[in-house]
């Protein structure tokens, strides 16, 4: 195998495909990255942990056409502190060898023979626009859990209905949902899928760039795999087993009271209050007409308030939340004004985004957050 790759476009790629890398390969050969030359002048980086893969194809001047396994690790690190000059790749034996201006660097072959076979990507599904979806994974992988000892709740439930994807995601202290349109290939389409948040953060991020990414899906046979395909690279992922909890009853019909406050300015109070919060301690917020009041700290601990305009429809009411979790959640709304909804202090609160004061909130995206009982 020869080749010669711009640096740039070998570094990306190599950084996209080593994403999927074990970081406790089961197997040696795990830890590889497969590179694919073709005598049409492409190179093919592809990655595999039997659970998530990724491949990517970037063009290369290619004298000899051949295969190489070698370390992903190792690869990415010589790739990314190249210079920015041509990569010539060749293989001499067992041995890989990376030439880039006056550097050389030679990396240890792997036995392709052993690399397990890449997982198929399913059929189209149909398509969405790349930076919607990259930010509403971003408003709801914020509430998966990362308790790998409840595999459910790591991963994103993704419904699909029609020409809506509806996301949602909860580690059951909140609960985050975004509605978001896309293209589909079958208008009648009706599936469900749970996707790692990790996994789909990744590939959310990775992609988003992309004017629109191609979703593939398939459900209901041996293999439950989803797959995402932008600009020449391509990931799959299997689903998570097991039947999510029935979380959108969470949300309330009906509100009795709710508030609007400039995100802004709740988030910077929030933030100055929480410096005397210690850890798991509460923020309280007390709404009352025309002003929202927040304290942390009580007794002989530190104590912090602040006090922040508001706009309040209904009765005073005074509720508190893990401040990590409210920051969470406004940094999620990407809108001027927050809507906090409420039922009663000792249930959730409902987040939604508002643009104008004088209109109604956003329901695309919903973050519902439980309070924490405090005494008194």
């Amino acid at each position: 195998m020869k080749f010669r790759v711009e640096r740039d476009a070998l570094a990306d790629a190599v950084a996209w495909a080593a994403r999927a890398l074990p970081s406790r390969p089961p197997v040696p050969v795990l830890a590889g990255l497969l590179l694919e030359a073709d005598a049409v002048g492409v190179l093919r980086l592809s990655s595999f942990d039997y659970e998530v893969s990724a491949r990517v194809e970037v063009p290369a001047d290619v004298l000899d056409a051949g295969t190489a396994l070698v370390s992903g690790k190792l690869l990415a690190d010589i790739s990314r502190s190249l210079p920015s000059k041509p990569v010539d790749v060749t293989t001499d034996g067992s041995k890989v060898s990376v030439t880039c201006g006056s550097g050389r660097f030679t990396l240890l072959t792997m036995p392709v023979e052993e690399y397990p076979t890449l997982p198929v990507m399913p059929d189209a599904s149909g398509t969405v626009a790349g930076d919607i979806f990259t930010q509403a994974v971003g408003q709801v992988s914020i509430a998966a859990s990362r308790d790998e000892t409840l595999p459910i709740l790591t991963g994103i439930r993704c419904e699909i209905e029609g020409d809506q994807i509806t996301l949602l995601a909860t580690d059951r202290y909140r609960l985050a949902m975004r509605t978001l349109p896309w293209h589909p290939g079958d208008p009648s389409q009706s599936s469900v899928a749970l996707v790692r948040a990790r996994t789909l953060s990744d590939v959310a991020k990775a992609l988003g760039s992309s004017a629109d990414v191609t979703l593939a899906l398939t459900t209901g046979g041996a293999t439950e795999m989803i797959g995402f395909e932008a600009g020449g690279r391509r990931t799959t992922s299997l689903l998570v087993e097991g039947d999510y909890p029935k979380v959108r009853a969470l949300f309330p019909d009906s509100v009795a009271t709710y508030a609007l406050v400039g995100t802004q300015a709740l988030t910077d109070a929030v933030k100055r209050v929480a410096l005397v919060a210690e850890r798991n301690t509460p923020v309280r917020l007390t709404f009352t007409e025309g002003l929202l009041t927040l304290e942390a700290g009580q007794g002989e601990d530190a104590q912090a308030s602040e006090a922040v305009e508001s706009t309040l429809v209904g009765d005073d009411l005074s509720i508190a939340f893990n401040p990590q979790f409210l920051l969470d959640g406004l940094g999620a709304l990407n809108s001027p004004l927050v809507r906090l909804s409420f039922t009663q202090p000792t249930k959730p609160a409902v987040l939604t985004p508002q643009t104008d004061p004088e209109g109604s909130d956003d329901t695309s995206y919903r973050y519902l957050l439980m309070p924490v009982r405090i005494a008194g």
